[in-house]
């Protein structure tokens, strides 16, 4: 999360509280609370989860706000239910409607605005945090590293469910359903930094062997087949302003997927100077100057690259991505504000 999000969230729970302040807490004859007082507990409920945000995982604050609501709407159920029970002894109207309003009456009595609107909240929240998690999440392609096939400003959703169903929070699988597959495009944690998610291609599986070498990339000391396809162009933005590329493109095919990727002739294969130094120290990769490498894949992760390989930040140079980083499958372009040509586009 970016310190500008970060401040937009205290700015949000900064005005909330104002709103809150200057509000009228008491119910309108429709039942309804002013629009001021709702308007602050939604700017507070905003604030709160961005400030979250900055600390904890998406879906770690999201599970926070499914628990605090749950329990604010079930104390909404116990009191619905006891005002119930007092008007059981009474004598009510036999019009179904009129005796609604009565017991509708009857709770409003007994509770305040914050547990009535905070326990709304409930099942909306449940909602996106069953779906975000066991089934599908969005996610925005932030850089060029899978051109052709993903450019920026791509949305895409991610299966969650097609690697397995995971636990919140810990990510660990306990209904497995499918195994990764060589040639997946897969959504994946960050190594480095866990409030990132990265975006490559899963190219060497638990025990494989990796190779790179003069840009051909080989599996278990077979080369993975790449047709030549001609040449193609496109902008890239670098902090030097941008730069007209004019990669090479090659057919590649790995397992059950045939994809296009980048090479640039006059680019290395790859860059020893960025390799972090603790992957070095792994002494699973053997580097040999900038020309070739080769990785043991180690039990329980996977080796990443980016289709656009002589510019992507991979495998090559951070190491293995953990199981427990594993987000989900990419399989689909919803969305490209900047080209609505892409909308629809299937992930190869």
């Amino acid at each position: 999360m970016s310190e500008n999000l970060l401040y937009m969230a205290i700015a949000a729970f900064v005005i909330g509280v104002v709103l809150f302040a200057l509000s009228n807490k008491q119910r309108q004859d429709s039942g309804e609370w002013s629009n001021t007082l709702q308007w602050g507990y939604l700017l507070m409920m905003v604030g709160v989860f961005g400030v979250l945000a900055k600390f904890l995982s998406f879906t770690a604050v999201l599970l926070i706000f499914v628990l605090a609501t749950g329990v604010i709407w079930g104390v909404s159920k116990m009191v619905r239910s006891k005002a119930n029970q007092e008007l059981a002894g009474r004598k009510l109207p036999e019009d179904k409607e009129a005796r609604k309003i009565l017991q509708q009456d009857a709770y409003e009595k007994r509770v305040g605005h914050f547990v009535d609107y905070m326990s709304g909240f409930f099942p909306i929240i449940l909602i996106v945090f069953v779906l975000r998690t066991f089934v599908a999440e969005p996610f925005q392609i932030p850089s060029s590293s899978m051109r052709p096939g993903l450019v920026v400003g791509d949305f895409i959703l991610v299966n969650k469910f097609n690697y397995g169903i995971r636990m919140p929070i810990s990510n660990q699988v306990v209904i497995p359903v499918n195994k990764i597959d060589h040639g997946d495009v897969v959504v994946f944690v960050y190594p480095e930094n866990e409030s990132v998610s990265f975006i490559k291609r899963i190219i060497g599986l638990p025990g494989d062997t990796v190779e790179y070498r003069n840009k051909v990339l080989s599996i278990n000391g077979k080369p993975v087949p790449q047709t030549p396809k001609g040449k193609d162009e496109y902008i890239e933005n670098t902090p030097m302003g941008q730069v007209n590329m004019q990669p090479v493109v090659l057919e590649e095919q790995l397992g059950k997927h045939t994809y296009p990727i980048y090479q640039l002739p006059q680019a290395p294969t790859f860059s020893p100077q960025v390799v972090r130094p603790e992957v070095l120290q792994q002494g699973a990769c053997q580097y040999e100057g900038s020309e070739a490498f080769t990785c043991k894949v180690p039990a329980g992760h996977y080796f990443a690259m980016g289709d656009n390989r002589d510019n992507s930040d991979d495998s090559r140079y951070w190491g293995f991505v953990p199981d427990k980083n594993i987000v989900g499958k990419a399989f689909f372009v919803w969305m490209n504000f900047g080209d609505k040509s892409r909308i629809g586009t299937h992930i190869k």
